[in-house]
């Protein structure tokens, strides 16, 4: 098996101790977090915690394609999180990644960075509508995102579990995780409105995400609630057909 990694600004010894977090990554460290797609742990460098997310093997296609094609999603993970905090905007500190090959075909991947502990994510004020200060963290949730496309970044997998937010002082700051998805160029408005598609199925969220999107940006506060909500609840159909069927899957596999 071959081994790529990039390691970014670490001592030699640290260096030594993420290979053997890596090569042992089954029997060491700390589960953390839900372990449904790709496995994260929790290890400690020295003084510092971080975080290791261990992204599966992929299918033969896409063995194929990172092998010779693609960059792993490790990789993209790594340089996007440095583009991200050139450009200003929060993120876990990026460490390291690790990729695993045969001569012919890709096998699996490592992401590390920085364990960021957090108050909350996005998802907690989609379950509840009464956390202190919702609308407050929802509005600076909207800025935060504003912020992302006037900097040209899109993030694709803009949905609740990927912004942690970190109480500071009387305000919030918002951090973008699971980054191996991003395209990165202007945005038209309706990209932008499509953005905000995947967050939440509550129409009084739309309403106040709209209306400080709307000041943020100048347009119509209307306008923007209307395109929020469309693409609000055409990706809400698309949702509920994909579980249908993978029910009546599930039906016919018994």
């Amino acid at each position: 098996m071959n081994k790529k990694q990039y390691i970014e600004g670490t001592s030699k010894k640290q260096a030594e101790l993420l290979d053997k977090f890596i090569l042992n990554f089954d029997d060491l460290g700390e589960d953390f977090g839900n372990q449904d797609r790709n496995s994260l742990k929790l290890f400690k460098l020295e003084e510092q915690t971080i975080n290791v997310k261990s992204f599966k093997v992929p299918n033969l296609v896409n063995q194929i394609a990172y092998k010779f094609f693609r960059k792993s999603k490790a990789q993209r993970s790594f340089e996007y999180a440095n583009i991200l905090k050139e450009k200003g905007i929060g993120t876990p500190q990026p460490i390291a990644y690790y990729e695993f090959s045969t001569p012919f075909a890709f096998k699996n991947s490592y992401y590390i960075s920085e364990q960021l502990d957090c108050e909350l994510t996005y998802r907690e004020l989609c379950h509840d509508l009464n956390y202190p200060n919702h609308e407050v963290i929802l509005r600076g949730f909207t800025r935060f995102t504003f912020e992302l496309h006037e900097k040209h970044i899109n993030f694709l997998d803009h949905s609740p579990g990927n912004t942690l937010i970190k109480k500071a002082g009387s305000d919030y700051k918002y951090y973008l995780v699971d980054l191996n998805r991003m395209e990165f160029g202007p945005m038209d408005f309706e990209t932008r409105m499509k953005n905000f598609g995947r967050l939440t199925t509550h129409k009084s969220m739309i309403q106040i995400m709209s209306d400080e999107y709307a000041k943020c940006s100048g347009d119509d506060s209307e306008k923007v609630f209307q395109a929020m909500w469309q693409y609000t609840e055409a990706f809400q159909a698309r949702f509920q057909r994909k579980q249908r069927l993978k029910k009546k899957l599930k039906f016919w596999k018994k």
